[in-house]
């Protein structure tokens, strides 16, 4: 039996790697999407190091026809998708008086718009299969919004709408549909450390029993 393939959107040094190397721990082949090469040649070094078979495939979040065609390329060298994580966000500050309209329009096409393209990628296929699991990188902000960040609390807060809508759509075809909302800034060594993240989506692909997990300290 082949091994289950987890697509991440967004590939980094931070949340979506200790995720590849924890799925990959427990038997997944990894695909890594992100825009740039240098990012993926990286992360792929270091997860093929320790064993986990990976496929570094570039793309633009906010070009959905880059996201298509990386998902067409998964499929030829790797197969079909068994689980996705969208990880992209634009994280930069301004607040919602100072905010140019036309730079929240385009961080909304990572922060949220990405996301959505990602998901049609691999929604007709689960539904299909009856099968298959779809996470979202959320933030505290979408639930408390920090007034520093406006464009990105605006699109954690979006995002958020769209993984409940999508998990109440998808349920009946046993689809899993979740999200981690970080409520701080993640750090190594810390209380978000990422490694601490990636087990809560470890526990979430497992249990499938929660559709949010506030990943916060008390």
């Amino acid at each position: 039996m082949s091994k289950p393939i987890l697509v991440i959107v967004g590939a980094g040094p931070g949340v979506s790697a200790a995720v590849a190397r924890k799925f990959g721990a427990n038997g997944f082949r990894v695909a890594l999407v992100a825009r740039k090469q240098s990012t993926l040649d990286s992360l792929a070094a270091e997860l093929d190091g320790q064993g986990i078979e990976t496929l570094p495939v570039t793309a633009d979040a906010t070009r959905p026809e880059t996201i298509r065609e990386a998902f067409e390329t998964v499929r030829e060298r790797f197969g079909s998708p068994d689980a996705l994580l969208y990880n992209a966000a634009v994280i930069s500050q301004s607040t919602v008086s100072t905010l140019e309209e036309q730079r929240l329009i385009e961080e909304f096409q990572v922060n949220v718009v990405g996301a959505l393209t990602s998901v049609k990628q691999v929604v007709p296929e689960f539904v299909k299969r009856r099968q298959g699991t779809i996470f979202v990188t959320g933030g505290g902000i979408a639930i408390s919004p920090n007034p520093e960040y406006a464009s990105l609390s605006l699109g954690k807060a979006a995002v958020r709408s769209l993984v409940y809508s999508l998990a109440e759509e998808l349920k009946p075809h046993h689809v899993y549909v979740g999200t981690v909302s970080i409520g701080g800034h993640v750090a190594k060594g810390t209380f978000y450390d990422p490694d601490r993240i990636a087990e809560k989506y470890w526990d979430l692909y497992r249990s499938r029993d929660e559709v949010e997990y506030l990943f916060a300290q008390p």
